[in-house]
C-alpha cells in the first residue's frame, strides 16, 4: 500500500528553464551596470549562448562584449547566479494534485540534488515546507551523496516514517533519477515534461521509471487504479 509520494523538484515540480533564466536576468544586470551595457542585450546575449551551449556560459557572454576578467570575477558572477532570490513557481498541475494527494492522506516528500544554497533559496520563495512533510536536499550530505546514490531515498522514507515499497518517487531525469529507487523496490514514474532540459533518447531498461506519465496530475489517477 502506497502511503508516501516524494518529488524531484527541477522539472518536475518547476522548470529549470525558469529559474535559468531568472538567474541570467539578476546576472546581466550586474553586468549591464558594472560595464555600462544594456541590461536587456546582455541577457538576450547570455540566452542565445545557452541556446549554443550550456557550458561556460558567463564566461562566453563577458567575451561577446570584449570584457576582460578575472578568475576571481568570473568566480563572482557564479555566486550571483547560484544565490539570487529566484522568480520560479510551480508547474500548473503541481498544487492541485498535492491537494489531492494529502486529501488521501499521502505524505509528501522532496528529493533535490543541486547546491546547497540554491535549492535552499528555491525551496524558501515556494514555500515548500508548507506543502511537504519532508525535504531533502542531497548537497546537505555532500556532493557524493547526489542522486543516484541510495542515502536520500532511504533517510526521507525513515523521516516519513513509511517502507522503501511503500514510497512512490516521481522524477524526470533518467540518468539518475530511478535506478536506484528501482533497485530499492520504490515505484517509480517519469514525468515527461515538454519543457524539461534532460531527456535522454536511449538508456539501459534499469534506469527507466515503472511508470510514464505526461502531467503530473495523473499521478492520482495511476496511484489508485495501477500501483
Amino acid at each position: 500500500m502506497v502511503k508516501a509520494v516524494v518529488f524531484d523538484l527541477d522539472d518536475t515540480l518547476i522548470s529549470e528553464r525558469q529559474y535559468i533564466e531568472s538567474g541570467f536576468k539578476v546576472v546581466s544586470k550586474f553586468i549591464g551596470d558594472k560595464y555600462n551595457l544594456d541590461n536587456d542585450i546582455v541577457f538576450e546575449c547570455m540566452n542565445m549562448l545557452f541556446e549554443e551551449s550550456s557550458k561556460e556560459v558567463f564566461n562566453r557572454v563577458l567575451d561577446s562584449f570584449k570584457i576582460k576578467y578575472s578568475k576571481e570575477e568570473l568566480l563572482y558572477l557564479i555566486k550571483v547566479y547560484r544565490e539570487h532570490t529566484p522568480e520560479i513557481e510551480f508547474f500548473d498541475d503541481v498544487i492541485p494534485t498535492l491537494e489531492m494527494l494529502r486529501e488521501k492522506g499521502m505524505k509528501l516528500g522532496i528529493i533535490t540534488d543541486g547546491y546547497k544554497e540554491t535549492q535552499s533559496r528555491k525551496i524558501e520563495v515556494l514555500k515548500c515546507k508548507e506543502l511537504f512533510d519532508e525535504i531533502i536536499i542531497t548537497d546537505e550530505f555532500g556532493r557524493e551523496f547526489w542522486k543516484p546514490h541510495e542515502k536520500s531515498y532511504k533517510s526521507i522514507a525513515e523521516r516519513l516514517g513509511v517502507k522503501l515499497n511503500e514510497m512512490i518517487y516521481v522524477g524526470d531525469n533518467v540518468a539518475k533519477d530511478f535506478v536506484t529507487a528501482n533497485e530499492l523496490g520504490i515505484a517509480t514514474i517519469n514525468v515527461n515534461r515538454k519543457s524539461g532540459m534532460y531527456k535522454i533518447n536511449r538508456v539501459d531498461r534499469k534506469f527507466l521509471a515503472k511508470y510514464k506519465l505526461n502531467n503530473i496530475s495523473d499521478i492520482f489517477d495511476m496511484l489508485f487504479n495501477t500501483i
